[in-house]
């Protein structure tokens, strides 16, 4: 009876496994570090040319969208909606889909980075906007032109560590 067990595994997660979204087309994130890389680089650019306010409105702004997509997931943040709207009807389908538990903790991380530059910005400290822009984008535009998302990767390293997944029952 393999196709008993194998539809007992698939309806019975595993005590490590952790909760799952809908899964997403993997260009998705893609495009939305593509935007977001470019939102990155002029807060970069205004934060080097002595627009701290401008630079950290703008940090703050793209904080409010990574929040957006940490809680909501990456298929409703804005970026993922234009995604599937406006681009992936004209691309062949993919290959497969994607769980959306990674990239959506990955945007967490994005929002971590982000808030602390703002925190940091709105208590006097002009360059750390830029410096949280920077690593933000270094994160985004490796995720955007390599398909290498950190944020993934750490969240990767996370389940198998077992920090993340748990239920409730094996805790």
């Amino acid at each position: 009876m393999p196709s008993d067990s194998s539809a007992n595994r698939a309806t019975t997660p595993s005590p490590a496994a952790p909760p799952r979204r809908a899964p997403v087309d993997p260009r998705g994130p893609r495009f939305s570090a593509a935007i977001t890389a470019v939102l990155l680089l002029v807060v970069i650019f205004l934060s080097l040319t002595g627009a701290s306010v401008a630079a950290l409105v703008l940090l703050a702004a793209i904080a409010a969208l990574f929040a957006w997509g940490a809680f909501a997931g990456v298929g409703r943040h804005p970026y993922g909606l234009l995604f599937k709207r406006f681009v992936r009807p004209r691309l062949v389908p993919p290959a497969e889909l994607e769980d959306a538990a990674p990239p959506t903790f990955a945007q967490g991380v994005g929002l971590f980075v982000t808030v602390i530059g703002v925190a940091l910005g709105l208590f006097g400290l002009a360059p750390a906007v830029g410096i949280a822009a920077g690593f933000a984008f270094i994160a985004a535009f490796l995720n955007s032109v390599f398909d290498y998302c950190l944020g993934c990767q750490l969240y990767l390293l996370l389940v198998r560590a077992r920090i993340l997944g748990r239920s409730p029952a094996a805790a």
